[in-house]
């Protein structure tokens, strides 16, 4: 089946156009819905993260605390590695899991890290869903109440915008309206459909 990687930077409309497509009927694997699975309560990896950042990122219910957890990796890179090392060997055995049921005419892998985190080996071919970096740090702040200092502690996590166009297969430019995203999600469809039924 052909596997097809849907990224982009905080705030690029990147589910916006994942969620049209699922409603196309394509199955779409979420490695930040695949993130929240492994450090599910029970899960060893919430044990591992506990172990290595302290029990004050874990909730009175037994809950990862993400919001603290993010606060702390966003602003210092060692803590960042050291949870990515925890969790994106996990992560990536979920998403392998979840691709090989997948029943749809392609299958889409949807990660804001395809490109950082080497998800983009599981894929055939990269899509980048593309906006000024203005944009996102305007659409970031207003969809998720989050300081601009937080964003662009986020973005500064993310391969800057140049690096992600040059390794995209496809870009889709999202700085117009969700009808002009939807349009050039037809395009996508289509496209991706061809390249399916000759993979």
């Amino acid at each position: 089946m052909l596997r097809v990687g849907i990224t982009g930077g905080i705030g690029s409309g990147k589910t916006a156009l994942t969620d049209w497509l699922s409603e196309k009927g394509i199955v779409i694997v979420d490695a930040d819905l695949a993130s929240r699975v492994i450090v599910a309560t029970g899960q060893p990896a919430l044990a591992e993260i506990a172990e290595t950042f302290g029990q004050e990122y874990i909730q009175q219910d037994g809950q990862l605390n993400r919001a603290a957890l993010r606060a702390l990796v966003f602003t210092d890179d060692g803590k960042r590695q050291q949870l990515e090392a925890i969790t994106h060997p996990r992560i990536r055995e979920e998403l392998a899991r979840q691709m090989e049921a997948a029943d749809s005419a392609y299958v889409v892998l949807s990660s804001p890290l395809l490109l950082e985190s080497g998800q983009s080996s599981m894929v055939d071919l990269s899509v980048v869903v593309d906006v000024p970096e203005i944009t996102q740090i305007e659409r970031t702040m207003a969809r998720d109440n989050n300081a601009r200092q937080l964003v662009e502690g986020i973005m500064a996590a993310q391969l800057d915008r140049d690096t992600r166009i040059s390794r995209a297969d496809i870009v889709i430019n999202n700085s117009g309206s969700l009808d002009e995203l939807y349009q050039r999600g037809e395009v996508l469809h289509k496209t991706l459909l061809a390249r399916a039924s000759e993979h």
